[in-house]
């Protein structure tokens, strides 16, 4: 099932801090975590998100909510913002 994160509401703050939580610590990006927010713009912006770190955060993610996120999940359009990543677990994490 592929997500459509353009038709997802705003993900609550819990999910945002979490999100940006497990991008800080996945990514090492420590020195870094007080200027990540919802529209922190994510794949071409970030150096460090390469595709070994992609595979590696879905995991951490995946492992921090307790969701599973599908191969067709990852998509540029899910990982463009903190926001997109956000509705994304978001959703895996509905009934």
């Amino acid at each position: 099932m592929t997500t459509d994160v353009s038709q997802v509401s705003p993900a609550p703050d819990g999910v945002v801090d979490g999100v940006i939580e497990v991008l800080v610590r996945t990514l090492g990006l420590e020195d870094h975590a007080a200027t990540i927010g919802p529209d922190t713009v994510l794949l071409g912006e970030l150096p460090e998100l390469d595709s070994l770190a992609i595979v590696e955060l879905v995991v951490t993610l995946e492992e921090h909510f307790g969701i599973t996120v599908e191969d067709e999940d990852v998509t540029g359009e899910a990982f463009a913002t903190v926001a997109s990543l956000a509705a994304l677990v978001e959703q895996r994490l509905a009934p």
